[in-house]
């Protein structure tokens, strides 16, 4: 097809949906999607995020009654056009695991009238089997309440008649923020900078209060050797790039003290070495909670209106076998791992068979422990990082604009993505990597792709989206020690007890070791929001933040929580960087009095 075809059927099927929106016609709307199509919205429809999959369950939710009226006709989506000035315009589509079906994909804009917003969508055609152009996917995403806009313009420069300095303006809206936050960000990793970034850019007040003592610490102190997975470009800061001169995988220091420069960069008002001092408690009449924070040597009461827990994945698992006492070598957790040169030539056990499992084992080889041996409890997915890279050219293609490449990306159903990963995708991806996994199966290692038996090949995506990537390897390496026999593998037996020379395990084998790490994961992240709000609150929440719920949206993650003015901000780069806009129109809209 040529640009001139690609243009016409999508402005037909376009203006099509837009005649069955502006007659409150569910049904019709509804036939614009293929028998097996998805749509996907966040909050034009609702203010939720939302993603139904076939007709029935499409005309079902537009059917909905909101205020006397059906959800199509009271959120009155007008104005469509197709987005012809972008790299997102009308272009062939070709889904990278339906490689023999080919349709049409592009972006479009538009209008919604409840409330007063500005919108943009995604649409990806195939021809039905009669030859009518029907939706596989079809994305509507707003983009900004009218008249509140997000703000691009540099709020600094030469000020009239030259009275007030650059630093004295800084200072002047940090002590309004310190003195009535709207908004107070719990966490100053990747997550809790970005939403400050977004909301600040929204007009919204945002203290982030950051337990470690410099911004990046959270980065800054983990293990020495700790590098990105995902190349820079993916993993890019919202509003700030990275410098062309930055390594494509970063190293932690580096990104930490980026992170650090960005904090000042963006103007973010951050107390440093401050937590939250007790459990904070909501007045539902006033609709603003009372936060006591250990800012420094000072106990100070704050009244946000909005709580953002952007705390990271969780405090660290560390299980409980008998014995543990008794063990007369070093025993920590991953998260505490710091110098493997002091424990050249040693024997060394690490539990876990994960990323920081993989990383800290190729630690201890390069610098020279005896004997590394990893004992792997469950079976691992792994993928080899030139795979993966390979992978993420696709969504994330090098020249574009990281803004319309998260724009596409996120316009593609995440449970369409694993649909796609389980019917051939995975096994697609696996046939890349046979070379690695052939040798890793002969050196003893058990390999899934699998969440549960029998529940289908999700692939690493399926992690990500359900586990956070906990059960999941992005090789950087150490899988070619394992192959090469310098990584020894304990597989298949669990844990009996520990004693003072090392592990016994139920079979009666043992490993005898001089140091044992523990890289056992992270609680799940409901457990650390246990111990900072309390059993009340807490009670109050669904049970899960991240994860799939039942249409395929992550759970409480950067949409409503379950408790008035609590919010959960968590994820890698790349959602934190998208999703962010959608905290903030939430929060923007609650604070308008329009949500």
């Amino acid at each position: 097809m040529d640009s001139e075809d690609l243009h016409t059927i999508s402005a037909e099927w376009l203006k099509s949906v837009e005649v069955a929106i502006s007659t409150g016609d569910a049904k019709s709307f509804a036939s614009h999607f293929l028998s097996d199509g998805w749509f996907r919205d966040l909050l034009c429809f609702s203010w939720n995020f939302r993603t139904l999959s076939g007709p029935e369950k499409i005309r079902g939710f537009l059917s909905e009654v909101v205020d006397g009226k059906p959800r199509i006709e009271y959120s009155g989506l007008r104005d469509f056009k197709l987005d012809d000035h972008t790299v997102n315009a009308p272009s062939p589509l070709k889904v990278p695991d339906l490689q023999v079906i080919q349709g049409v994909q592009g972006a479009f804009t538009f209008t919604i009238t409840k409330p007063a917003a500005l919108g943009r969508g995604f649409f990806r055609l195939m021809q039905d089997g009669d030859g009518k152009w029907k939706a596989l996917t079809l994305f509507t995403n707003m983009q900004d309440l009218v008249g509140h806009e997000e703000s691009s313009a540099d709020q600094h420069g030469l000020y009239e008649d030259r009275k007030i300095t650059w630093e004295e303006d800084v200072d002047a809206r940090f002590r309004a923020i310190e003195a009535d936050p709207t908004v107070m960000i719990v966490g100053g990793g990747q997550a809790g900078l970005m939403s400050a970034a977004r909301l600040g850019r929204l007009g919204i007040r945002v203290l982030v209060i950051e337990k470690n003592a410099r911004v990046g610490d959270s980065w800054r102190k983990r293990y020495p050797n700790l590098t990105l997975h995902t190349v820079a470009h993916q993993s890019s800061m919202l509003y700030s790039p990275y410098p062309t001169t930055f390594p494509k995988y970063i190293p932690k220091g580096k990104l930490a003290n980026f992170l650090d420069s960005y904090a000042v960069d963006h103007e973010l008002c951050i107390w440093l070495s401050s937590s939250v001092a007790s459990t904070p408690a909501y007045d539902s009449s006033s609709a603003r909670w009372t936060v006591e924070v250990q800012h420094g040597d000072q106990k100070v009461f704050l009244k946000p209106k909005h709580l953002v827990l952007a705390t990271g994945i969780g405090s660290p698992y560390i299980p409980t076998w008998s014995g543990m006492d008794e063990f007369q070598g070093a025993l920590y957790h991953s998260e505490f791992h710091k110098d493997a040169e002091q424990f050249r030539g040693k024997r060394v056990v690490v539990v876990g068979a994960g990323n920081a499992s993989g990383d800290i084992c190729q630690d201890f080889v390069a610098h020279g422990a005896t004997e590394v041996t990893m004992v792997q409890r469950s079976a691992t997915c792994v993928i080899s990082l030139t795979v993966a890279n390979e992978i993420s050219k696709s969504p994330f293609p090098a020249g574009t604009p990281i803004e319309e490449s998260d724009f596409r990306r996120n316009s593609m159903p995440l449970a369409l993505i694993l649909q796609l990963k389980i019917s051939g995708g995975t096994q697609r991806t696996k046939l890349s990597d046979k070379e690695l996994h052939d040798g890793l199966r002969k050196a003893g290692f058990n390999l899934t792709w699998e969440l549960s038996p029998g529940g289908g090949e999700v692939g690493l995506e399926g992690f990500v989206f359900n586990r956070l990537g906990s059960g999941a390897m992005l090789d950087v390496g150490c899988g070619k020690l394992i192959v090469e026999g310098r990584v020894k593998i304990k597989q298949g037996q669990d844990i009996s007890r520990f004693d003072k020379d090392g592990i016994t395990f139920k079979d009666g084998s043992k490993l005898s070791a001089d140091v044992i790490v523990l890289a056992t994961g992270y609680e799940p992240i409901m457990k650390t929001t246990r111990a900072l709000l309390g059993d009340e609150i807490t009670d109050q929440l669904p049970p899960m933040v991240w994860g799939l719920d039942s249409e395929g949206e992550l759970n409480q993650t950067y949409r409503p929580s379950g408790h008035p003015g609590l919010w959960f901000a968590t994820g890698g780069f790349a959602f934190s960087r998208f999703f962010s806009k959608h905290l903030g129109l939430q929060i923007l809209a609650r604070e308008l009095g329009i949500a």
